[in-house]
C-alpha cells in the first residue's frame, strides 16, 4: 500500500474517532445554575419556576431577562447542500450543525440547539421553524440548496421578530467582501471600477456579488457564471435570482468572461479554472478560488501563471483562507447583543468594514504563537484576520450593534419629524 492510502485512512480513522470518543457528539447540555441541594431544586423547577412563568406571560420580552433565550440560536439545515458533499440528508447534516454550535460556543459565547428537519418542501421547512422559533434569540440558516435556500430565508425573516440568517449566503458574502475590500487595496484598485467575475449563482455567489454591489461595485462590471455559461439576458433557463444579474454581453464561456477581468470570484467546484484563464486577467489580478476541498485553481498553479497576483482560497493551508467562523458567531454576538429583530444589510456592512480594518493593524503576538508564526503583515499573504484573533470579539459584535443602534436611531427621528400637510406640499413643489 502507498504512502497516500496510508495517509488518507489515518486521516479517516481520525476524525471519526474525533466525533465517537469519549463520547458520541460534539454538543452537550450543561445547568448554567445550581441544582445540589432541596431549594435549588425548588427554585429551579416547582415552586420557584411558577414566577418567571408569569411574568414572561405578562411581559414576553421577559423572556430574555429569566431564560437563555437572549444567548441561544438555533443551527437548522434539512441537509440539501452539505458542505461539498451535496444533498446527503438532514440526517447526516448533524454533524456539520453540531459543529457549528461549536464554532458559535468557541468564538461567541453563544449556546445552540442543532435540528435537523426532515422536510419535504420549503413551506413544510418554514412552518417547521416558524413554530419552534420562540425558544431562540437567533436563527442560523445552513447548508440549505438554493434557491429554495432564497425562498425560506426571506419567508422567515417576514414572519419572525429574531434575526435570521442563512450563512451559507450572508456570511459567506461578509468575508468575500472584507477580504477583497482588502485584496483591491494591496493591488491598488477600486471596487467601484473593478471588474468581477463571480464563478457559482447559487446561494453564496449571489449573495456576495449583492454585497458587493451594495458597497459600491457597479452590477454592469459583473459578470456571472454558472454551470451552463455566462449568465445573460438571452438565457431563458434562469431563475429570479440569476436574472438580477443577467448581462446584454457577448461572453460566453468562463474563459471570455476571465480575459482582462480584475477579480475572480469562485464558490463552485474544483479545478474549473486554468492558468491560461488567469494569464488572460488584468494586470495585478486578484483570485479568490473558494471550492473546498479543492479550489477552482490550486494557489501554486495560479501563481506560477501571475507573479503580480493576490489569492485567496477556502482552505486553513494556504493563505489568506476566506473562512466563515470570521463572521457567523461576531455578527449574531452583536445582533443578540443588541436585541436586534434583524439582520440587516447596513449590519453585514459594518461587519465587513471591521474585519478589513482589523486586517491592516499590527498582528497580536498571541495571534502569532497560535499559527506558530515569527510575523505577519497587510499585504498579499494577509488581507483577512485569523480565526483565533482575541480581537474579533470585541471589533465585530460592537460594530455590528452599532449598526442596529444607528438604524433605530434613524427610524425614530423619522417618526418624530412630522408629515407636511398635502397644501403644504404642494406649495412647496410650486416654489
Amino acid at each position: 500500500m502507498s504512502q497516500a492510502p496510508l495517509a488518507k485512512n489515518s486521516a479517516k480513522k481520525k476524525a471519526l474517532d474525533y466525533h465517537r470518543l469519549p463520547k458520541p457528539g460534539k454538543l452537550s447540555v450543561e445547568s448554567s445554575k445550581p441544582c445540589s441541594t432541596q431549594e435549588d431544586l425548588s427554585l429551579a423547577y416547582t415552586p420557584g419556576v411558577a414566577q418567571p412563568v408569569l411574568e414572561i406571560a405578562k411581559n414576553p420580552k421577559t423572556a430574555y431577562d429569566y431564560t437563555n433565550k437572549g444567548n441561544l440560536v438555533a443551527v437548522i439545515t434539512d441537509g440539501t447542500a452539505i458542505l461539498g458533499l451535496g444533498n446527503r440528508g438532514p440526517l447526516a447534516a448533524k454533524p456539520v450543525m453540531e459543529g457549528k454550535g461549536v464554532l458559535f460556543k468557541q468564538f461567541a459565547g453563544i449556546d445552540v440547539y442543532d435540528i435537523e428537519v426532515n422536510a419535504k418542501t420549503p413551506q413544510d421547512f418554514i412552518k417547521v421553524v416558524e413554530a419552534i422559533a420562540p425558544t431562540f434569540g437567533g436563527i442560523n440558516l445552513e447548508d440549505i440548496a438554493a434557491p429554495h435556500c432564497f425562498e425560506i430565508e426571506a419567508a422567515l425573516r417576514k414572519k419572525l421578530d429574531i434575526p435570521v440568517f442563512h450563512d451559507d449566503q450572508h456570511g459567506t458574502a461578509v468575508i468575500i467582501c472584507a477580504g477583497l475590500i482588502n485584496a483591491l487595496q494591496v493591488q491598488g484598485k477600486a471596487l467601484e471600477t473593478a471588474k468581477i467575475v463571480c464563478l457559482g449563482a447559487g446561494a453564496a455567489g449571489i449573495a456576495s456579488m449583492k454585497l458587493l454591489v451594495a458597497m459600491g461595485a457597479k452590477k454592469a462590471n459583473i459578470t456571472l457564471v454558472d454551470s451552463k455559461g455566462v449568465v445573460h439576458k438571452e438565457r431563458a433557463d434562469l431563475n429570479s435570482f440569476k436574472k438580477a444579474f443577467a448581462r446584454k454581453t457577448t461572453l460566453r464561456t468562463l474563459a471570455e468572461a476571465m480575459q482582462d477581468a480584475d477579480v475572480f470570484v469562485g464558490v463552485s467546484g474544483a479545478n474549473l479554472v486554468s492558468p491560461a484563464m488567469v494569464k488572460s486577467m488584468a494586470e495585478n489580478p486578484i483570485v479568490f478560488a473558494l471550492a473546498n476541498p479543492n479550489p477552482e485553481i490550486l494557489p501554486e498553479k495560479a501563481m506560477a501563471a501571475r507573479s503580480d497576483l493576490v489569492m485567496a482560497t477556502g482552505r486553513s493551508d494556504f493563505p489568506n483562507q476566506v473562512n466563515n467562523v470570521l463572521g457567523f458567531p461576531f455578527i449574531f454576538r452583536g445582533a443578540l447583543d443588541a436585541r436586534a429583530k434583524e439582520i440587516t444589510q447596513d449590519m453585514l456592512i459594518a461587519a465587513v468594514y471591521a474585519l478589513a480594518e482589523l486586517a491592516r493593524e499590527p498582528v497580536p503576538a498571541s495571534v502569532l504563537k497560535a499559527y506558530k508564526l515569527k510575523k505577519l503583515k497587510f499585504g498579499p499573504d494577509y488581507i483577512l484576520p485569523k480565526p483565533f484573533d482575541p480581537r474579533l470579539l470585541d471589533r465585530v459584535p460592537q460594530a455590528v450593534a452599532r449598526a442596529v443602534v444607528k438604524k433605530a436611531a434613524v427610524k425614530k427621528a423619522a417618526v418624530k419629524k412630522p408629515a407636511k400637510p398635502a397644501a403644504a406640499k404642494a406649495a412647496s413643489k410650486r416654489r
